[in-house]
C-alpha cells in the first residue's frame, strides 16, 4: 500500500514557477514508478510526466516538453515536478501517481493516487 500526498500548489503569475512535492508512504516507494496527471477545469485527467523507480528515465507530454521537469529523491520518498514559465493553460489539479508496471501515460497503469493540489495561472 502507498499513499501519496501532493503539496506546492498555488496561484502564480503567467511565466512564474512552482514546484510540486508527492510524499510517499511505504517502504516500497522506489520500486514504483512514479507519474503526475492534471485536471483542467472542464477536461478529463490527462498525462504531464512520469519518470522510473529510479530516476534513470523520464517521460512528458508534448505539451509541457521543455518547461516541466519530473524528479525524485527515493531517500524522502518524494517525486518532484518542477514547472517553469507557466501559462493560463496550465491551470488544473495536479495528481501524483505510482505505478507498479503498465503504460506510463495511461491513468489505467497507475495503482494509487493522491488527493491533488491546484495549480493557478493568472494571465
Amino acid at each position: 500500500q502507498v499513499q501519496l500526498v501532493e503539496s506546492g500548489g498555488g496561484l502564480v503569475q503567467a511565466g512564474g514557477s512552482l514546484r510540486l512535492s508527492c510524499a510517499a508512504s511505504g517502504r516500497t516507494f522506489s520500486s514504483y514508478g512514479m507519474g503526475w496527471f492534471r485536471r483542467a477545469p472542464g477536461k478529463e485527467r490527462e498525462f504531464v510526466a512520469a519518470i522510473s523507480w529510479s530516476g534513470g528515465i523520464t517521460y512528458y507530454a508534448d505539451s509541457v516538453k521543455g518547461r516541466f521537469t519530473i524528479s525524485r529523491d527515493n531517500a524522502k520518498n518524494t517525486v518532484y515536478l518542477e514547472i517553469n514559465s507557466m501559462r493560463p493553460e496550465d491551470t488544473a489539479v495536479y495528481y501524483c501517481a505510482a505505478r507498479n508496471s503498465g503504460t506510463y501515460y495511461l491513468l489505467s497503469s497507475y495503482d494509487y493516487w493522491g488527493q491533488g493540489t491546484q495549480v493557478t495561472v493568472s494571465s
